[in-house]
């Protein structure tokens, strides 16, 4: 039997002439030009080591380890719904390995770096299945107890100085300026590829499922997400970035101490970049760590009146733009630098731009 075709009758057609016709876009203007004013600001950057000043290079380097350590706390915390206080464990745990890796075992430093962040981040799966028996407040303090154990742990070895740290020797054959040139590079090479990997991600469905799982893990769930491993992977991850900052930091000091890898100070400081920038948004952190930069470049002299500025700004800054700055400046101008949300944009629109 053949099909017999349907017919249209005059109102489908109507409808159909109605229906606006749209598409589904992501990068607009602004996010080209961001694109092309990246490529020159890394090239430029690259650079620096050439006709910059060894201080220069240090306050980059410094800008890079905020960055990705804010970028990855924003992962875990923006993106993921997961409040972690304690970071500051893997952070600390970075540098330490790094050191042990170089000092004690032979490892080049620059190469021991991306190593301690991977073994660091090691011990965030058997440190997982700890913290994720918890959840909502009880989590957020259950991390800073772990980083808090961790501290102490680490304060009771000999072997990397207890509770006075050490210094990493590994680095008193290489030339000063090769030295700085290099952990410079790595540093700039580290917080590139940050960035890109976690826009890469947000950008794909595994983004779209952090996000449903965030905004409801049951509803999410409950459409084929695997939860679970979902939210293991992000930690995972989230710590290898804080590692990798870490082992970054202290291996461009040249010095480590159990109470300046492992300081809770490190966890507000992360929370006080992503608020003042923008809570989930990519911009955030890199916004916020420019602002926190300058301010302990102006203020951090002034010991816990410093700390108490920080959270006060951080209280008035919330309050005026809940969203942080970019996402004020992304509410008025429609600036998205770094794209991750889909939108339907007439075509009629477009054509008339």
């Amino acid at each position: 039997m053949s099909a017999v075709p349907m017919k249209r009758n005059a109102v489908d057609d109507a409808t159909a002439a109605a229906a606006p016709r749209v598409r589904v876009v992501r990068a607009g203007p602004a996010a080209r030009i961001a694109l092309v004013a990246g490529l020159l600001l890394v090239a430029v950057l690259a650079s620096l080591p050439a006709w910059g000043e060894s201080a220069w290079k240090r306050d980059v380097v410094e800008i890079a380890c905020y960055v990705i350590y804010a970028s990855m706390w924003n992962l875990l915390a923006g993106f993921g719904g997961m409040v972690s206080i304690g970071q500051q464990a893997y952070f600390g745990l970075g540098g330490y390995v790094m050191l042990v890796l170089a000092d004690h075992f032979g490892v080049d430093p620059f190469l021991a770096v991306p190593l301690g962040a991977a073994l660091a981040a090691l011990a965030a799966w058997p440190i997982s299945r700890v913290a994720f028996r918890l959840s909502g407040g009880y989590f957020a303090i259950g991390t800073w107890v772990i980083a808090e154990v961790v501290r102490l742990g680490v304060a009771n070895v000999p072997a990397v100085g207890g509770g006075s740290g050490a210094s990493l020797v590994a680095l008193r054959g290489i030339e000063r300026a090769t030295r700085e040139n290099l952990t410079y590079w790595m540093a700039l090479a580290c917080v590139v590829a940050s960035v890109a990997l976690l826009y890469l991600f947000l950008r794909g469905k595994r983004g779209l499922a952090l996000l449903a799982i965030r905004d409801n893990a049951v509803a999410a769930e409950s459409q084929g997400v695997a939860v679970g491993r979902m939210r293991l992977a992000v930690y995972v991850v989230a710590s290898l970035g804080a590692a990798l900052a870490g082992a970054l930091y202290f291996l461009s000091h040249l010095r480590i101490t159990p109470d300046a890898a492992f300081g809770v100070n490190w966890s507000a400081f992360a929370i006080f970049m992503v608020v003042i920038g923008g809570l989930g948004r990519i911009e955030g952190p890199l916004v916020g760590a420019l602002v926190f930069f300058a301010l302990d470049k102006l203020f951090g002299d002034y010991g816990s009146l410093y700390l108490l500025g920080l959270g006060l700004l951080a209280i008035l800054a919330a309050t005026a733009f809940p969203q942080g700055l970019w996402g004020e400046l992304e509410r008025r101008f429609g600036w998205s630098l770094f794209p991750t949300r889909r939108r339907l944009v007439a075509l009629e629109e477009e054509e008339g731009r």
